[in-house]
C-alpha cells in the first residue's frame, strides 16, 4: 500500500462547492456535475469528480443499475467518475433533473435548491474535484460510489469544519481563501481513496505499484477502462510505445504479475463486484468481462472464485442484506 499512498500524496486537486440544497420528502432528482457548474471556479474542466456532503437528514443514491446507497447526515458521498445518478428520499417514483430546480448564484454565492413534498428535510452541499495531475489509472479502479464518514477521526473533523467554512464564504460571495477549497478537495479525495484501498484484500492491491511507472500506468488505464477487449501483451505494448519484451518485464516488475494474468484477475474482480452490487443479468456481465458466452464466463468465474456466478451472487447478496 505504500506505493499507492505515495501516488495519492502526489496528486494535486482543485475544487469548489457550487450548490446548497434542501429537499423535503418525498423527493427524487437526477444529478450530474456539468462544466457550467465548475465554470465560476475554474476553466472548462476535464475529468470531473462529484461529491455531496449531507449536513442534515438522509438520502438514497443510485448510479445506473447499481444498488442504492444510503447516506446519512455527516457523510460525504464521492463519485470518482461523475456518473449520472439518482438522489432521493425514495427512488421508485418520478424523478426531476436538478437543472430545472436550480436558483442561480447571486453576488458570487452558492446556487440553491428548495424542493420536495414537505416531509422530512435533507440538506446537502454539492461540489466537485478536478485533478491537476493525471490519475486515470487510480480513478479507473475506484468504485462508482464511495462514502466517507466525516465524524471519524481528526482529519475528517477538519474536513467537516472546512466544508462549513468554505460554504459560508461562498454563500456571502466573499471567498477569501481559494486555496482552502483546493486543499479541502485534495484531502477529501485522499481520505476516501485511502480508506477504500486499505480495505481491499491483499490480492486486489497489486495494481498500485504500477501507478509510479508512466508506461505501466497507461497500460493499467487501458485494462481498467476496456477490460472486455481481446487484449494481448503485444497490443498493450504497442499502446504504450514499448517493445513487447520491455513492456512485459516492466509490467511484471511493477505490478507483480504478467499483464494477461492481471487482466484475468481484473475481469473476475470486476464481475464479482457487479454481481454483488447490481442486478445486471449474468449474460451481460459475461460480455463486459470479455467472454463471448455465459458458459465460458461461468466456468472461469467458478475456477477463480470457487462457485458459479449465480450461486456466488445469491450467497454474497444475502450476506449484505440487513
Amino acid at each position: 500500500m505504500d506505493a499507492a499512498l505515495d501516488v495519492l500524496r502526489m496528486i494535486r486537486f482543485t475544487g469548489g462547492i457550487f450548490l446548497d440544497a434542501e429537499f423535503s420528502a418525498p423527493w427524487c432528482v437526477v444529478a450530474q456535475v456539468t462544466p457550467e457548474d465548475c465554470r465560476p471556479f475554474t476553466p472548462v474542466p476535464v475529468g470531473i469528480m462529484a461529491y455531496h456532503y449531507v449536513s442534515a437528514g438522509r438520502l438514497l443514491l443510485q448510479v445506473g443499475q447499481g444498488l442504492p446507497v444510503a447516506v446519512s447526515a455527516g457523510h460525504i458521498v464521492l463519485l470518482p467518475r461523475n456518473d449520472p445518478h439518482l438522489l432521493g428520499s425514495e427512488l421508485g417514483g418520478q424523478s426531476i433533473s436538478v437543472d430545472h430546480l436550480l436558483k442561480p448564484m447571486t453576488g458570487g454565492g452558492l446556487a440553491r435548491i428548495a424542493h420536495g413534498g414537505g416531509g422530512e428535510s435533507t440538506r446537502l452541499l454539492c461540489g466537485f474535484l478536478l485533478s491537476e495531475t493525471p490519475c486515470e489509472a487510480l480513478i479507473s479502479v475506484l468504485p462508482s460510489v464511495m462514502t466517507l464518514d466525516v465524524a471519524e477521526g481528526a482529519a475528517r473533523a477538519w474536513i467537516e469544519s472546512s466544508l462549513r467554512f468554505a460554504a459560508t464564504e461562498l454563500a456571502v460571495g466573499t471567498v477569501r481563501s481559494p486555496t482552502l477549497l483546493a486543499r479541502l478537495a485534495e484531502l477529501l479525495f485522499i481520505e476516501a481513496a485511502q480508506l477504500y484501498l486499505t480495505r481491499l484484500p491483499p490480492e486486489q492491491r497489486t495494481w498500485s505499484g504500477g501507478l509510479r511507472d508512466p508506461f505501466v500506468s497507461r497500460a493499467l488505464t487501458q485494462l481498467h477502462g476496456f477490460p472486455e477487449r481481446h487484449w494481448t501483451t503485444q497490443d498493450l505494448a504497442r499502446q504504450v510505445g514499448l517493445s513487447r519484451s520491455a513492456f512485459a518485464e516492466r509490467f511484471t516488475e511493477s505490478v507483480g504479475v504478467p499483464p494477461m494474468r492481471y487482466l484475468a484477475r481484473l475481469r473476475m474482480q470486476t464481475a464479482a463486484r457487479r454481481l454483488r452490487e447490481t442486478l445486471t443479468p449474468i449474460s451481460l456481465i459475461a460480455l463486459e468481462a470479455g467472454y463471448e458466452s455465459e458458459a465460458a464466463f461461468s466456468k472461469a468465474f467458478k475456477r477463480a472464485l470457487g462457485a458459479p456466478p449465480a450461486t456466488w451472487r445469491k450467497r454474497h447478496r444475502a450476506l449484505e442484506e440487513p
